[in-house]
This record gives structure tokens, C-alpha cells and sequence, in this order.
């Protein structure tokens, strides 16, 4: 997709999108054979519900139908959330995070595995698990020392009433 594209297509849904309450956090269009796949990725603080990606599915449906900004073409429409492991590449992604394992890639190099615990403006504090039994430790970063976050998925993830004990002890 041209940046052109992109950019009239991220001035004309964005509007909408945020009278819904979301953000608007991707648009990609890929060729599927002879068709055209336009997909919009869109999250917001508490998440999105069904509904309101129904909703934000529909009056973005009405508005590409009134407009030419997918051109004469057929295509369809896909919206959706940010899947389990997204990469986090805004501030309000890093804030969402927040109570979440990340896998940071390090601006100088190396890799590191933690939990955020908070954000600001300047930067994340994070809980590094210990390893073999060792306590976990805290670590700051800021931002200038991130080249890359990602959302890790967890199957056996402590569950706040367990976190806040830990923290009590």
C-alpha cells in the first residue's frame, strides 16, 4: 500500500474509529489473489468488545462504500484487535501492557524478559523474574535503551491476588 493510500485512509477512518472509543492502531491492505484485503486493527484502554468492533465494522463499511479510497476494485473488510503477542511501538501500547511479561530487545544489544510494573514518560520499571529459585529483581528502562517490545504469552500467569500478596510479603 503507498503511503499515500495509507495515510488518506488513516484520515478518513480515524475519526470513526475514535467516536467509537478506540484507537486506531494499524491499517494494511494485501492482495489475496485477485482480491484486495483491507485490514484494520483498532484497541483502546479496556479493550474491544464484539460489539463495538461490529459497530466500528459497520461505519467503516458505509464510509469506504461513499468514498473511491479503495479505488474500483473489489476488497474486503477485516477488523479486529491487536493479537496476544503485539508488539508495542506506542506509549498507551506500553501503559496496556502494564502487569504483562515483555520481551525487550535491547537498543545495545542482548534481550531481556520482564513484567512491567509501570509507565511514565521517560521510561518502564520492570520486575526481572529470578531464575532457580533467586527472588526477582527490579529493573528501569527507558525508552531510548528499547529497540523492540513484544507481549509474551503466558498459559500459567500469576493472577493479581497472588502478585499482591507477593508484594505484601
Amino acid at each position: 500500500m503507498s503511503t499515500t493510500q495509507s495515510e488518506r485512509l488513516r484520515e478518513l477512518l480515524e475519526p470513526l474509529v475514535a467516536s467509537e472509543g478506540l484507537d486506531l492502531e494499524e491499517i494494511a491492505v494485501d492482495s489475496v489473489g485477485r482480491k484486495r484485503v483491507l485490514r484494520v486493527v483498532v484497541d483502546s484502554d479496556t479493550g474491544a468488545d464484539l460489539d463495538q468492533i461490529a459497530d466500528v465494522s459497520r461505519a467503516l463499511s458505509a464510509k469506504l462504500d461513499e468514498t473511491d479510497a479503495m479505488g474500483e476494485g473489489e476488497y474486503t473488510l477485516e477488523v479486529g484487535t491487536p493479537g496476544a503477542e503485539r508488539l508495542l511501538t506506542e506509549h498507551r501500547h506500553y501503559v496496556r501492557a502494564a502487569g504483562r511479561l515483555v520481551k525487550f530487545q535491547l537498543a545495545e544489544g542482548g534481550e531481556l524478559v520482564a513484567r512491567i510494573l509501570q509507565v511514565d514518560d521517560e521510561g518502564v520499571d520492570l520486575e526481572v523474574p529470578g531464575v532457580k529459585g533467586r527472588k526477582a529483581t527490579a529493573r528501569r528502562l527507558g525508552f531510548p535503551d528499547i529497540a523492540r517490545a513484544r507481549v509474551q504469552v503466558e498459559f500459567s500467569r500469576q493472577d493479581e491476588k497472588a502478585i499482591k500478596k507477593e508484594e505484601e510479603a
